[in-house]
């Protein structure tokens, strides 16, 4: 306990899936945590959640592919706690309709590129420089295992999480040495919405079953997470953590 205290931490995507357990684990290390999520309902319950087990929370309902959206939400997450110091970019997921280049819609190649790619670094854009004036901090990114390995019918959000991938390690270089830019990939994790894939979708049945020790859970991916903001990872920038059940490697 307490490998957070005194952090104030932004985490986008915090309504539901890994973005939520995040927040709570978060919660419970110590830190305030800033849930940022489209969906009100969801972010305002993971507030009420993190607040119903002694911690401190604020939601703010921000879609993180508007800049002015986002810039304000910065603003209120810096009056509410008085500075940043870490941020989670969580938010994102890929969807049915990709494909390969030539069958995905290209509406769904924008949808993949502003959710995952451009909402990361409008978050980064605004959320950077209050972590400088912290005196320093983290950010962490989610990539996947598809910016890693060759995956079918999947070229939009490859593409967008590939560009995430070359981002975190331009910002590592960019922002050294007061802040640590990491990124986590995951591959399929048991997330509500992954588990109605798994009923319904036969390719990701199929790479399902080749993970070598099974499929992670949410909190697996959240213990990842709070390794690279704690100090514990003092040393470790530029990466991307693998949390993918071997699944890149075989």
């Amino acid at each position: 306990m307490g490998r957070l205290n005194g952090k104030a931490v932004m985490i986008t995507g915090a309504g539901k899936g890994i973005g939520r357990e995040a927040a709570l684990l978060f919660a419970r290390e110590g830190a305030s945590v800033a849930i940022v999520d489209i969906d009100a309902e969801a972010g305002d319950a993971t507030r009420k959640a993190i607040e119903a087990q002694g911690g401190e929370a604020l939601f703010v309902r921000t879609d993180i592919t508007k800049p002015e959206d986002v810039e304000g939400t910065v603003g209120k997450i810096v009056a509410k706690f008085g500075k940043i110091n870490v941020l989670y970019n969580n938010a994102g997921g890929s969807t049915p309709r990709d494909g390969t280049v030539i069958d995905a819609s290209i509406d769904e190649f924008w949808r993949a590129i502003n959710v995952d790619l451009f909402g990361t670094w409008l978050n980064c854009r605004f959320a950077i420089p209050e972590i400088k004036k912290a005196g320093g901090g983290v950010v962490i990114n989610m990539v996947s295992n598809v910016a890693l390995m060759g995956i079918a019918k999947m070229s939009a959000y490859t593409a967008a999480k590939g560009g995430i991938a070359s981002l975190t390690r331009a910002m590592a270089v960019d922002f050294a040495p007061t802040i640590r830019v990491n990124a986590i990939a995951p591959s399929v994790t048991l997330t509500d919405r992954l588990r109605k894939r798994l009923e319904n979708d036969p390719s990701v049945q199929k790479m399902a079953a080749a993970h070598l020790v099974g499929l992670a859970e949410p909190i697996d991916i959240a213990q990842a997470a709070l390794y690279l903001a704690s100090d514990e990872s003092r040393m470790v920038t530029g990466q991307i953590l693998r949390v993918d059940s071997g699944i890149t490697i075989v």
